[in-house]
């Protein structure tokens, strides 16, 4: 039963596949997971690669055209409006596995060209995103009790306060919400 699945999927299948969960793999575990320390989407990333990869694969096989094909990819990125917020960086990366399955299955070429287009997206994650080009910079919201500190005359007071709090290297702060009933403030932090 086992080798009538592989010779009816075939190698290419297989080989592909291993290619694409090596390269995702190495795009989470070498990038994602060391700059951001959050597992919560990794379920999430590996399965919409896989599922992207499996459908595209299978839809392959029928005559189908490449708008058709664009068409599926984007129904599925579109699947985030319908989910919580997820920050711009987990969008982007989410929309990188779900472009990795899609190239991964459908490319006519050799597995060497497979490697090296996912190798060129590989390489330019880890430019953008890891640190080589510019600082890693992280965000985090928080709420901030001092709100006599958050005007624009008391900058340094409020900045100086909250390295010293937090201990992280800020080096801007926005306001998102400020509650004049509660005297507090919801502050977004930026640090690297």
């Amino acid at each position: 039963m086992e080798l009538d699945l592989f010779d009816k999927l075939g190698e290419k299948f297989f080989m592909r596949f291993l290619i694409d969960l090596i390269a995702v793999s190495i795009i989470v575990f070498s990038i994602y997971l060391p700059n951001y320390r959050k597992r919560d989407h990794l379920f999430t990333f590996f399965m919409f690669n896989v599922v992207i990869y499996i459908i595209t694969y299978l839809l392959s096989k029928v005559e189908m055209s490449f708008g058709a094909a664009f068409g599926l990819f984007a129904v599925f990125s579109l699947l985030r409006y319908r989910t919580e917020n997820i920050s711009e960086k987990d969008m982007t990366y989410l929309l990188l596995f779900i472009a990795m399955g899609l190239i991964n299955s459908t490319v006519k070429g050799t597995y060497f060209e497979s490697v090296v287009l996912n190798g060129i997206l590989m390489l330019a994650a880890w430019i953008l995103d890891g640190g080589m080009l510019v600082k890693n910079e992280k965000t985090q919201t928080i709420l901030y009790e001092k709100i006599e500190n958050v005007r624009d005359d008391k900058s340094a007071v409020l900045m100086e306060d909250l390295k010293q709090r937090t201990g992280l290297n800020i080096h801007k702060v926005s306001v998102v919400y400020i509650d004049f009933v509660k005297d507090s403030a919801e502050l977004k932090i930026y640090y690297y």
